[in-house]
């Protein structure tokens, strides 16, 4: 069968990827989606049972950093777009194992560009049509300063935007030409792989475009993540460990959303651009924990805030950024995207399906992650 694109995603198994490679095998009969995976704790192909027969799937395991492989994978499939994102993604593991973040994060991505860059540059079209589309994280940016800790009426509002509590805690934002200033290996790892793509632009001519998102939340995410965790944690009781006081602030964005915008970017972004994409929603930890219990709570039939004495006070995280906050104003203004799933109504899409997917749940927190949470948190 021919196919009008042969695009790879990398990480396709993940939390963000398997969302990303759902809308596209869907939206997309006429392209041809290899889910390129490694397979990692976090990688599991159960994200996607229910397009694994597809006609216009293709899963191949491999690790990113395998310049060879994936080289004659862009020859064998004529490869025409990638979708990078495979990623080491948790800042706890990083600080304990920075090497592995540099090798896929930054190798990783080395090796995509470069076999990426002689396979089209081998083609008589060269780079027409062509495009490597690389995601990011708002966390190359450092830190915001938290002016307003009280909160103020943010500058913008959105359909995502919460009903009950719509605030910013600054008046400063991070935009597309905030410098970089990762803090930490993670975030170190990951602004290195940016300037290795847009060094792949200026210097090669590559169609890149790369992306800075904030944090995501929704279904299939591994539970080493905020919401997943403390889901997981309430139902069974286990204590819920935050970082410090609760006072840090992350902005949040919803994974189908996400997922929305990289197909809008990935089809109409200007090459050698870069969008941030964020949800509007300025959260302090503390506070978003404290509607997870209520959610969690009212669902399982217990009464509200029942489980708030699960909150569990732990030493801050080394190189802990206080506040996050995205301003996605161009995004909205060039290609007409901004988030669309309500916050309120987000959390509890998310809360209903970790309640009703406890299988998934338990699959992916046996063996090794179990090992993994007792050196975090303790038993």
């Amino acid at each position: 069968m021919n196919f009008k694109r042969n695009i790879v995603i990398t990480g396709g198994a993940g939390f963000i990827g398997s969302h990303v490679v759902r809308l596209f095998v869907n939206k997309y009969p006429e392209y041809r989606i290899i889910n390129l995976d490694k397979l990692t704790y976090a990688g599991n192909l159960a994200n996607l049972k229910d397009i694994e027969d597809r006609p216009n799937y293709k899963f191949v395991k491999m690790d990113i950093c395998d310049f060879e492989a994936f080289y004659r994978l862009m020859q064998e499939e004529k490869v025409d777009g990638i979708i990078h994102l495979a990623a080491e993604s948790h800042v706890d593991r990083s600080i304990k194992d920075p090497f592995t973040f540099a090798r896929t994060n930054v190798m990783g991505t080395l090796s995509l560009l470069q076999a990426a860059k002689l396979y089209w540059e081998s083609l008589p079209e060269k780079y027409e049509g062509k495009r490597f589309y690389h995601i990011s994280t708002d966390e190359v940016y450092g830190a915001l300063e938290m002016t307003h800790p009280e909160g103020i009426e943010p500058p913008f509002t959105t359909k995502a935007s919460s009903g009950k509590h719509h605030l910013a805690y600054g008046k400063d934002f991070f935009y597309e030409t905030t410098k970089y200033n990762p803090h930490s290996p993670y975030s170190a790892s990951k602004a290195s792989s940016d300037h290795f793509v847009r060094a792949y632009h200026d210097t090669y001519g590559m169609p890149t475009i790369v992306t800075n998102c904030s944090n995501n939340y929704g279904p299939y995410q591994f539970p080493e993540k905020l919401i997943p965790l403390f889901i997981n944690n309430i139902r069974h009781r286990k204590p819920l460990p935050v970082y410090g006081k609760g006072e840090n602030v992350r902005d949040w964005l919803y994974v189908e959303d996400h997922a929305r915008a990289i197909d809008v970017i990935f089809h109409n972004g200007k090459i050698a651009e870069t969008y941030n994409i964020g949800g509007f929603n300025e959260w302090k930890n503390i506070d978003i924990i404290k509607v997870v219990i209520n959610t969690v709570d009212r669902l399982l039939g217990r009464k509200e805030g029942e489980d708030m004495d699960l909150i569990t006070y732990v030493t801050d995280r080394l190189g802990h950024d206080m506040r996050y906050a995205i301003d996605s104003t161009k995004l909205q203004q060039e290609l007409g995207w901004e988030p669309s799933l309500q916050f309120e109504e987000g959390i509890e899409k998310t809360v209903r399906w970790y309640l009703d997917n406890q299988e998934w749940m338990d699959n992916v927190t046996s063996g090794d992650y179990q090992k993994y949470y007792e050196t975090m948190y303790g038993k």
